[in-house]
């Protein structure tokens, strides 16, 4: 059985706009899938029925054997410890330290009273400092969040999403902030690290040509439809055109190359 499976999904926020339409498709573990399409298109709310930050109108999504949408508040906390999150713009506490920062990764394991008084065990502190270490930001482990580049505390909210130890991290945008240097080392160790431990890994894209260099599978929306779905190598201009609903050359070129 597939990690998660998606089933028929429906979602709209008003009656006159449906945003997701009949959606289905599946990961496997340890797979990158790369989710593409114009702003609008239901990237977004994609992933946030997967976690159940909104609610799903139509069809199912089955993570892990569980049917997301029928689970209670303590079967969803439960189930989203192995959810791992990414955000455009990292959502850090930019007064804590980073170490502190990659530990409220773990509060999902933590009762109440161990969350406010930030009790976590040596194992824990010794694996954020490993992750830090593996994403090249040990260095930096005291220092205040705001303290460091987009690209650096896009980092810290990737260690602080592995250290959940999840089975599939989510990612919303990763580097639609970040210059194109930061990008591509971001993207260097979402698919390294994710491939290592073999953690599923969802990314939305707007960058065409990175989804082709680093995903096993990319998956096209339009209009809240999934207009293409398969390995990265079969995306064709043809594809793109559909995805974007338009023959874009920029686009073109980079399919074709």
């Amino acid at each position: 059985m597939a990690l998660v499976q998606v089933k028929n999904l429906g979602k709209s926020y008003n009656p006159q706009t449906r945003v997701l339409k009949n959606v289905s498709f599946e990961v496997e573990a340890g797979e990158f899938v790369s989710i593409i399409g114009l702003s609008g298109a239901g990237k977004s709310t994609l992933l946030r029925c997967i976690n159940r930050m909104v609610e799903i109108d139509e069809g199912n999504i089955i993570f892990d054997g569980l049917d997301v949408g029928s689970l209670n508040k303590r079967e969803l906390r439960k189930m989203r410890t192995n959810i791992g999150m990414i955000f455009q713009h990292y959502n850090l506490v930019p007064r804590l330290s980073v170490i502190e920062n990659v530990l409220h990764g773990r509060l999902g394991y933590k009762t109440t009273l161990q969350g406010v008084f930030n009790r976590f065990t040596e194992f824990e502190k010794e694996h954020a400092f490993f992750l830090l270490e593996k994403l090249g930001i040990a260095d930096h482990a005291y220092k205040r969040c705001d303290q460091l580049s987009g690209g650096q505390q896009q980092r810290v909210g990737i260690a602080r999403s592995l250290i959940q130890e999840p089975k599939v991290v989510l990612c919303d945008e990763p580097i639609a902030s970040l210059d194109p240097n930061s990008s591509e080392v971001i993207m260097d160790y979402l698919k390294s690290i994710t491939k290592e431990l073999n953690i599923a890994c969802i990314v939305n894209l707007h960058q065409v040509e990175i989804a082709c260099s680093y995903s096993d599978r990319i998956i096209g929306l339009s209009k809240g439809n999934v207009v293409f779905d398969g390995p990265s190598f079969m995306l064709t201009a043809d594809n793109t055109d559909e995805i974007y609903g338009t023959k874009t050359v920029e686009t073109r070129k980079l399919v074709t190359v």
